[in-house]
């Protein structure tokens, strides 16, 4: 490690170092993607109901409300000479969601595979948490945007691979993608088992290949936290959320209705799109398991969009500002959901995925870049965990309301879950005018386009 940066204890990293020090959410999307894709199918083909879907789902947000904050913040309080300070996270939670990807396809009951998605986002979180802060640590100011950058890619390559599996083993290798009634296709089954060993690979080459730096002090380090009990921690990790900076409050109400968004899109697409654009409800029907193999596709196309985004967000927020870039970024994703309700042409749909893209990759990166600037590196993990509430909060009200609106309001039609998430993008996008970003500190932390070039776009040279 090498050039140290004026005002910053910590070097810049060249290339590759950030390259693998990102390279574990490659794995960590596989995951996140594999159930985005595949979970309301999942459930459909066990039985459940259009609206019985949203409270189904409820398992993810509610694992993340109490596992993100906790996990970050005892992730800042480990130290180990070894394995670093969040490195033995990552790699708990690889071993532990590897098996839930194993497991997941393989339920036989409806109850079996809710159970099966508790544990699955539960092991996610474990190891996605402590990545957020992992760029706070290792990074200086200036190259923590590129740094969140080339998360935002690896998410983006991940999601394109993992929610084209399905499709990829029916047309490519031949594998069945109906089953009998009650039954998961073979082509979902396989599509996990790959998932699961992408994601422990991955997450492991960010282990082994990464070191991490110390405590400054670490007697003292060791001095404190060992006078803090597990209780301590709990009651510490939920208050946090009265303790907020003031632009993690401003940013709270974006990432609400942002959240929101993407979960009704999450749930619903494949229910949306094998009824209003296929013609069908009958989840042992060919046509509908071709629908819901083009729902991964559409996915695919949005996170690829999103890998590339990525890389051109920094240079737009150079020119605007930061929260400019995420208003319009939201906005593309706004008119992307609603854009779903006026096309019958199944490859129409890729167009609509085009402004989602856009807005998944603000989302993961932009609040993240405006937020890290404002939190103590001590706390980094803790306020990253604390922060995302306002990613599970939204998803729990929405779990809680949406199936209750598609219900009484329109018919139990699935099109229109997406027409309200893309509303709640466009009120996420005028929230955005709320936030007070420090203008100065948002240049330092871009810096020079060449310092972002050479740090996180895949144009830069390593050093």
């Amino acid at each position: 490690m090498k050039n140290v940066t004026v005002g910053s204890l910590k070097p810049r990293l060249d290339f590759w170092q950030i390259w693998n020090m990102s390279f574990g959410f490659l794995g960590i999307q596989f995951g996140f993607a594999l159930q985005n894709a595949n979970v309301s199918r999942i459930f459909e083909t066990l039985g459940a109901s259009k609206d019985e879907l949203p409270i189904l789902w409820l398992a993810a947000p509610v694992t993340g409300l109490l596992v993100q904050p906790i996990i970050g913040y005892y992730s800042d309080r480990t130290w180990s000479q070894k394995w670093g300070r969040r490195r033995p996270f990552f790699a708990v939670g690889a071993i532990l969601a590897t098996i839930a990807l194993f497991l997941m396809p393989n339920s036989t009951a409806l109850w079996m595979a809710v159970i099966m998605l508790w544990l699955m986002d539960a092991s996610i979180n474990v190891s996605m948490e402590p990545f957020r802060a992992f760029v706070g640590d290792m990074l200086p100011n200036e190259q923590r945007t590129s740094g969140f950058a080339m998360q935002s890619f690896f998410i983006g390559v991940g999601a394109v691979i993992a929610s084209a599996l399905p499709w990829m083993f029916t047309n490519w290798f031949g594998v069945a993608n109906t089953a009998p009634d009650g039954m998961i296709p073979d082509s979902v089954k396989w599509s996990f088992y790959l998932g699961g060993i992408a994601y422990f690979c991955a997450v492991m080459w960010t282990v082994f290949k990464t070191e991490e730096y110390p405590p400054d002090d670490l007697e003292k380090f060791r001095a404190e936290n060992s006078e803090e009990g597990v209780f301590d921690g709990l009651i510490n990790s939920f208050a946090g959320i009265f303790k907020m900076p003031k632009t993690m409050v401003q940013l709270s109400f974006v990432q609400f209705f942002s959240w929101f968004a993407l979960f009704a899109m999450w749930i619903y697409t494949t229910s949306a799109l094998t009824s209003h654009v296929y013609g069908t409800e009958d989840s042992t029907s060919d046509l509908y398991n071709e629908g819901a193999d083009w729902v991964g596709i559409c996915f695919a196309v949005y996170n690829g969009i999103a890998a590339i985004t990525a890389f051109m967000l920094p240079v737009l927020a150079k020119k605007t500002s930061r929260r400019m870039t995420h208003l319009i970024a939201l906005f593309c994703g706004g008119l992307g959901l609603i854009s779903v309700y006026f096309i019958s042409d199944p490859t129409l749909l890729l167009l609509s995925m085009v402004g989602v893209g856009i807005a998944w990759a603000s989302i993961l990166s932009m609040p993240y870049a405006m937020l890290s600037s404002t939190l103590p590196a001590d706390k980094m993990g803790y306020y990253m965990g604390v922060f995302n509430f306002f990613i599970v909060i939204p998803q729990i009200v929405a779990a809680s309301i949406l199936g209750f609106i598609l219900k009484n309001f329109f018919g139990n039609v699935s099109i229109y879950a997406l027409i309200i998430g893309g509303v709640s993008f466009f009120i996420a996008g005028l929230l955005c005018l709320i936030v007070e970003d420090n203008e100065a500190q948002a240049a330092k932390t871009l810096g020079p386009i060449d310092d972002v070039a050479d740090a996180g776009m895949p144009y830069g040279k390593a050093e």
